[in-house]
């Protein structure tokens, strides 16, 4: 093993793109760290302590590093780029223009990218302009007002600031995919998790015994191996080409696969499940204080977010309405990334066909039958890595920040990246991690 690092840092090449990328993380740490201006820094060091006994941060401390705790310039992390790129794929669903861009190859992506960069700066915009009034109210931070002097020229400042922050990280992870190693938006995701893992840790070791803190880290562990262990698994439908004769030339008659993933959704489920429980907690945040405002408040936090432990435990409707929504994420996100009809027409376009299969509408149902099949495991192991952390807090009552979104973003950034260092070290004969 030692050795593959030193063949990593032999190719000058692999070198200089590892350096880079490691740069862009230290820049993107360090933007984690500088507050806004206009924030009332001796009241952000005591909202700290506060914001830490509500689960409410969790999703958004989880993908911005833990720079929404210190109201960073990177407050709103790549959280904005995630959403907007999630509503171009959605809406490439329903958008003919969308569909015939992506079909258009390079150039069209690059469109749907410059698009989904708009996009992302104008979803900041709202976020930063939402945030800024619930860091003045104390919503964030239970009634710790973070910005008292809220003049427009004061405000202004603080949304233009960190929609400023958003538009950076999204170009850092743009730098890191031409000029380093392996997805760049992905990867800033990764490090913002890894460097929230001690902290999490810290307060599992705190707040629980002995032997449930070993427990939880098995089950961590154990989660792990079968994450890497379902992403690798595919199920492979065989393609035979028919074969043609032109002049002297005999064109086709090879065999090769269609591989279907088990979890092709990937992450994006947890992400959406997740993001959707936590908007109920976001609207309570802006209700009336008294009244109904009040009660509805009380009702979602006893019920969607929290209870025990200093509210850091999850309840039980909250982990068995996030595990169905994300079996029925899986579903739809499936079912958008996989067309049966599309997939059956190119087959058939391209003279293959699937052996004892009939091209055409026979081909469509086997493969509509395979993918609900190899889904539904898909999307029970995807519920199962979600919720089993959260049940593991409430059934011993302790603090399980370590959320399953987690576990799948870090050990799926791991696995592609060293994948891709894989490939370039057995470029130049050198035994990589997999090899």
């Amino acid at each position: 093993m030692l050795s593959v690092f030193r063949n990593m840092f032999r190719i000058k090449d692999l070198r200089n793109k590892i350096l880079f990328t490691l740069m862009i993380f230290a820049i993107y740490r360090l933007g984690a760290a500088v507050p806004v201006p206009g924030i009332d820094l001796d009241q952000l060091a005591v909202a700290r302590d506060a914001a830490e006994e509500s689960g409410f941060l969790g999703l958004l401390n989880l993908f911005s590093g833990g720079a929404i705790e210190n109201l960073s310039v990177f407050s709103l992390g790549i959280m904005p780029y995630i959403t907007a790129s999630i509503i171009m794929q959605l809406l490439a669903v329903v958008i003919p223009k969308l569909q015939s861009l992506q079909e258009e190859g390079e150039s069209g992506r690059k469109v749907i990218t410059q698009w989904t960069r708009y996009l992302t700066v104008a979803i900041a915009l709202i976020q930063s302009t939402s945030f800024t009034f619930l860091f003045h109210n104390g919503s964030f931070f239970n009634g710790v007002d973070l910005v008292p002097d809220y003049t427009l020229r004061n405000v202004l400042t603080i949304i233009i600031t960190m929609t400023a922050g958003t538009a950076l990280i999204m170009w850092l992870g743009e730098l890191i995919t031409q000029r380093g190693i392996g997805n760049g938006m992905s990867l800033i995701i990764f490090v913002s998790i890894v460097s929230q893992l001690p902290s999490q840790f810290g307060i599992l070791w705190a707040n629980s015994q002995t032997y449930q803190f070993v427990i939880v880290t098995a089950v961590m562990l154990a989660l792990t191996v079968g994450i890497i262990f379902i992403d690798q698994g595919q199920r492979r439908i065989p393609i035979q080409f028919s074969r043609r004769v032109r002049g002297r030339k005999v064109l086709g008659g090879q065999s090769t696969y269609i591989p279907l993933k088990v979890n092709m959704a990937g992450v994006i489920p947890v992400i959406f499940a997740t993001s959707i429980m936590y908007f109920p907690v976001l609207v309570a945040s802006s209700l009336p204080s008294s009244g109904w405002g009040e009660s509805v408040r009380n009702w979602i936090n006893d019920n969607l977010l929290s209870s025990g432990a200093g509210g850091l435990s999850p309840t039980l409707p909250y982990i068995l309405l996030l595990g169905v929504l994300v079996v029925f994420f899986t579903y739809f996100y499936t079912a958008i990334q996989f067309d049966p009809e599309r997939q059956a027409e190119t087959i058939q376009r391209q003279g293959g066909f699937i052996p004892g299969i009939r091209p055409g509408r026979a081909t469509v149902k086997h493969l509509e039958h395979i993918l609900n099949r190899i889904t539904l495991p898909g999307s029970l192991y995807l519920a199962l890595v979600a919720v089993l952390p959260s049940f593991l807090g409430y059934l011993f009552d302790i603090p399980v920040g370590l959320s399953g979104v987690s576990i799948l973003i870090v050990s799926g950034v791991a696995l592609e990246t060293m994948k891709q260092i894989e490939s370039q070290l057995m470029m130049r004969n050198y035994e990589g991690f997999l090899s």
